[in-house]
């Protein structure tokens, strides 16, 4: 009996520790999604085009995704989604992003993405549990810069825009063929198991006082953009 109630409380200790390294973790990548956002937006003249922020229906960021191979590569990362709903940004959704590749690579990359979600049928998509990016929904680079160019085709049938920062010197690897999927560890450790990813883009679910920073600067990404962009004028 001693030894079963030992490994019972072993096991509940084991269970306490990764929940709580879970929502570590999610925690931090909601700081580092919020910086991501912050410092992109500060470039100046490359940020992301207000028309772009205005027409989003999701915006998703994958903080440090690295990258990398020799010959045969690949590349992974975790990140947090939100969508627009009629009371403003959703409560974010964890992600994962990985996938392989082929092509003339050498080196390792950090990287910073920031995925655009701009019609309805690329949010549906989100809403899965499982997406190729490029295959199940197109994908492109987007316009930088304080003002979309009138006559360009960001608008059209693209479901998705991307953005990305670089850290270190690579090539030949984008982000087109990742495959994205949710990532339920991170969700149950700041939502608990009832909440769907879903439900929280949808808008069904309060935010948590932990993602109020990365929700902020997602609503004051679109006022700076507007700001700066009458600056340039």
């Amino acid at each position: 009996m001693r030894k079963i109630m030992f490994v019972l409380a072993m096991f509940g200790l084991g269970t306490l520790c990764w929940a709580g390294s879970a929502r570590e973790d999610a925690t931090e990548r909601l700081d580092a999604a919020k910086q991501v956002v912050h410092e992109i937006m500060g470039m100046p003249d490359k940020g992301i085009p207000e028309e772009v922020l205005e027409h989003a229906k999701c915006i998703a960021v994958v903080p440090h995704m690295v990258k990398g191979g020799f010959v045969f590569g690949g590349k992974g990362g975790k990140g947090v989604a939100t969508c627009r709903t009629a009371d403003g940004w959703s409560a974010p959704a964890f992600i994962t992003i990985s996938g392989g590749s082929w092509g003339l690579q050498i080196g390792v990359e950090a990287v910073d993405v920031v995925l655009i979600i701009q019609n309805e049928k690329g949010m549906q998509k989100l809403l899965e549990s499982n997406f190729q990016i490029g295959a199940d929904a197109s994908a492109a680079a987007g316009p930088v810069g304080r003002h979309a160019e009138a006559g360009t085709d960001w608008k059209m049938d693209t479901e998705i825009l991307t953005y990305s920062r670089a850290k270190g010197a690579f090539a030949g690897l984008t982000v087109e063929g990742a495959s994205l999927r949710q990532d339920d560890d991170s969700r149950h450790a700041i939502y608990g198991r009832d909440v769907t990813t879903r439900a929280l883009l949808l808008g069904e679910v309060t935010a948590p006082a932990v993602a109020q920073p990365f929700l902020a600067e997602i609503r004051g990404a679109k006022a700076q953009a507007v700001t700066e962009g009458k600056d340039k004028k």
